[in-house]
């Protein structure tokens, strides 16, 4: 437990046999109360060596991307009595070891949701490509005047979350795929709850995950469609459902998932 509240760390894994590992590995169990891994229907041992690490597996049945993925990983948490959350990609590329770090700063109340900044903690040292990190920077700058906020950056893959807010934002509206990553800092950000961030040194190299050019230009669409969004909304031009307090949580997405338990 965290100040008394108990976190759990989920892992959206697809393909993730080499690094799955040495992420659960370096997590500081000694803070967390649940380890639970999402198989979004692997092609390769990701489940085997889930189960050897003894940690709660659900799989899907079939592959549904990576923003269905976090849907039935936030879900199973609450399920399970998680107060606080913080999804680690079990590809290694983030430090499993500020978990802790990360999850205080949720429990101390000063904020609601906390990203691990690659910005802040070296990104281009750590290797990211120059054309994914000049990227970031405009589509954070975007987010940035549109939501009147001043985060490092919106795309850090490595999170933590209140219960409050999991159970709160209308996530069920959100896409299924990569997308799901801005759209919940911008619902956030729309009914006010509050982003932290710590500074994370980021790894590059072969076996951890990375979205391709084209599947990037795609994602950094659908972050300037999604900004336009906040602004409709915002406005009042249009009811968008992305921030309609009527929309599907997380618990109904998981009724037609179709998948199961496999410790």
């Amino acid at each position: 437990m965290i100040l008394g509240r108990r976190l759990a760390v989920v892992l959206p894994a697809y393909n993730a046999a080499r690094t799955l590992r040495r992420t659960v590995e370096e997590l500081p169990r000694e803070y967390i109360d649940d380890i639970i891994l999402v198989d979004d229907a692997s092609k390769d041992q990701t489940g085997t060596v889930g189960r050897e690490l003894g940690i709660e597996i659900f799989v899907h049945s079939e592959n549904r991307g990576y923003g269905a993925n976090q849907k039935t990983c936030y879900a199973r948490a609450l399920e399970r009595g998680a107060d606080i959350v913080v999804m680690v990609h079990p590809d290694y590329q983030y430090s499993p070891k500020l978990v802790p770090a990360m999850a205080t700063m949720i429990a101390s109340g000063h904020f609601d949701i906390v990203l691990g900044s690659r910005i802040t903690g070296g990104a281009l040292e750590g290797g990211m490509p120059l054309y994914k990190f000049v990227a970031n920077r405009i589509l954070t700058l975007v987010d940035n005047v549109v939501l009147g906020q001043h985060l490092s950056e919106y795309h850090s893959g490595f999170r933590a979350f209140s219960r409050k807010v999991l159970e709160f934002l209308p996530l069920g509206e959100n896409s299924d795929g990569f997308l799901f990553d801005n759209e919940i800092l911008v619902q956030a950000a729309y009914f006010g709850f509050r982003t932290g961030e710590v500074s994370c040194p980021a790894r590059y190299f072969p076996e951890a995950s990375s979205v391709g050019f084209f599947r990037g230009l795609q994602y950094g669409a659908g972050v300037l469609i999604t900004a336009a969004k906040y602004l409709f909304a915002r406005s009042g031009i249009r009811n968008i459902s992305l921030f309609d307090r009527g929309g599907r949580r997380i618990f109904s997405c998981l009724s037609s998932e179709g998948g199961a338990s496999d410790k």
